[in-house]
């Protein structure tokens, strides 16, 4: 089939080859399977059958050994020969070796090209979702983001956001008369989520310059879609962090591509590992979400693919929409495994040949129940298959090797240098400092308007002499100086300040009214 993915030989003897239409490569699908069974090698023969066809891909590295597909197989590999037998059973005729275009992502950027966004891109909710924030405290983000937009203040690194809740955190009275209550306890639980994150490495992920979509939508110049490598081996130590940026990168894809109805083949194939992360503990307002965005992404020519240990994972909304189907063996040690096994094979498309339930319990590695869409979208009938051989190396490329796909790159002059522009934490530090100065000024005028107006007060009660600042009494004249005129005069004045004083003048002003 020129217009599809093959993935290996079912029916009779492995004889009857199985492909995934790429006309319906759209319509989302599920890799799943207990660890060990192949989840992995499936993942990398559907990578390469993509690629090959032009389509570009992006996958999360939880291993480390999705690197090979940069490098070509070797006949000097142990399973060569297992692999060449392998392809002559199921009719793989043109089998050969061969690497393909892989751009590696690493969003703390030390196995590939740094990844980012900005907080503002990844809005209220996700944050919210990445910090297991409670109703309240995700409300007064939701208002931090909200006045961020009014003030013109862009949030683009965790600095800012952190600025922004200080910032709303001083202002809480004001602010709370439009939007509600703002406590200062949530605001300061949110301060301690953000620290956390930071100190997990998530500040190298929010910043500046931001991952445009294009760049994972290339092809090269042969025409192959490139595979875009997300290193998450580090990454799954923050697993809330590895779910949350998935879901936002399919959320860009949703907002930004255009429809373009049932296309011949898709323009990107999303590889979502772990899938399960996702829904732990997930509120219904983020599964809502997730199960828009997989009924409604298809029509932006986006694939997405689900992989998982169980499809008991994947919450059922969400699982009905997955239509081309790898499941790999299922362990039943428990009631809760027979139950899941059972529910799993119930969801195929039933074959006469043999039992399905029975089929996905007994399948060894590398071999896989599957059920791809065929005409009309119409699901195919289970079929026990065996999956073809990977062209490209299988296990992981040494450091030095990744460092050469790396340096070759030309995306690396594009993300590697990180940008620090004026922002939220920028302006909110200028208005600090701006009221800081104006204060000053103030308090510094205000201290020149009191000296002038001590010293218009003092000119007010200028008496003739100039009186000093110094502290020290005037000296008294000499009493040898002194004449006897003024020696009566000032016993004189002294007795009239006195009572008797007093009294020889209301005498004599008495008389005198008395007299008229």
């Amino acid at each position: 089939m020129e217009n599809g993915v093959f993935v290996g030989g079912g029916g009779e003897g492995y004889s009857v080859k199985q492909w995934l239409r790429l006309d319906y490569a759209n319509r989302h699908g599920l890799v799943a399977g207990a660890t060990g069974t192949g989840k992995t090698v499936t993942l990398q023969i559907l990578a390469e059958g993509f690629s090959a066809h032009g389509v570009p891909v992006f996958m999360a590295d939880v291993k480390g050994d999705l690197s090979g597909l940069s490098k070509p197989g070797s006949a000097d590999f142990k399973l060569h020969q297992p692999f060449t037998d392998r392809a002559q059973t199921i009719g793989f005729d043109d089998y050969a070796y061969s690497s393909f275009p892989v751009t590696f992502w690493d969003l703390f950027g030390d196995q590939g090209h740094p990844i980012r966004t900005t907080v503002a891109e990844m809005g209220p909710l996700l944050i919210s979702r990445l910090l297991e924030l409670s109703e309240a405290q995700e409300g007064i983000l939701n208002i931090a983001f909200r006045v961020a937009d009014e003030e013109g203040l862009p949030l683009l690194d965790l600095k800012d956001l952190q600025s922004m809740l200080v910032w709303l955190g001083e202002n809480r009275d004001t602010v709370s008369l439009r939007y509600g209550n703002i406590a200062v306890q949530s605001v300061g639980a949110i301060q301690r989520r953000l620290l956390v994150l930071e100190n997990q490495g998530a500040a190298d992920f929010f910043g500046e310059p931001a991952l445009e979509l294009r760049d994972l939508m290339r092809t090269d110049a042969n025409g192959q879609g490139q595979i875009n490598i997300l290193a998450a081996d580090k990454l799954m130590g923050s697993p809330r962090l590895y779910a949350t940026f998935l879901l936002w990168l399919l959320s860009e894809l949703f907002e930004e591509l255009p429809e373009v109805g049932d296309p011949d083949k898709p323009r990107l194939v999303f590889f979502f590992d772990e899938a399960h992360l996702l829904f732990d503990d997930a509120p219904k307002a983020l599964v809502d979400k997730v199960e828009q965005v997989a009924r409604l992404i298809r029509s932006k020519g986006v694939g997405v693919y689900f992989i998982t240990q169980n499809p008991d994972d994947i919450p059922e909304d969400i699982l009905g929409q997955l239509g081309n189907r790898v499941q790999h063996a299922l362990r039943a040690f428990t009631a809760r495994d027979r139950k899941a096994l059972r529910m799993a094979a119930e969801t195929y498309r039933e074959n006469p040949a043999f039992d399905t339930e029975q089929a996905i319990r007994e399948v060894g590695v590398g071999e896989a129940v599957t059920s791809m869409l065929e005409r009309k979208g119409i699901p195919g009938v289970v079929e026990r298959t065996l999956i073809r051989p990977p062209s490209s190396q299988l296990g992981p490329i040494t450091p030095a090797e990744r460092g050469g796909v790396m340096g070759a790159s030309d995306l690396g002059a594009k993300y590697t240098q990180r940008l620090d522009r004026q922002s939220a934490y920028e302006i909110l530090a200028q208005r600090t400092k701006d009221a800081a100065e104006a204060a000053e000024e103030a308090e510094k005028n205000e201290a020149d308007l009191d000296a002038a107006m001590r010293e218009y007060k003092a000119g007010r009660r200028y008496t003739g002499t100039r009186v000093g600042r110094s502290t020290s009494k005037p000296t008294r004249k000499s009493r040898k100086t002194e004449s006897l005129g003024e020696a009566i005069a000032s016993v004189v004045v002294k007795e009239l300040k006195g009572t008797t004083g007093r009294r020889i003048v209301r005498g004599i002003l008495g008389g005198l009214f008395k007299a008229r």
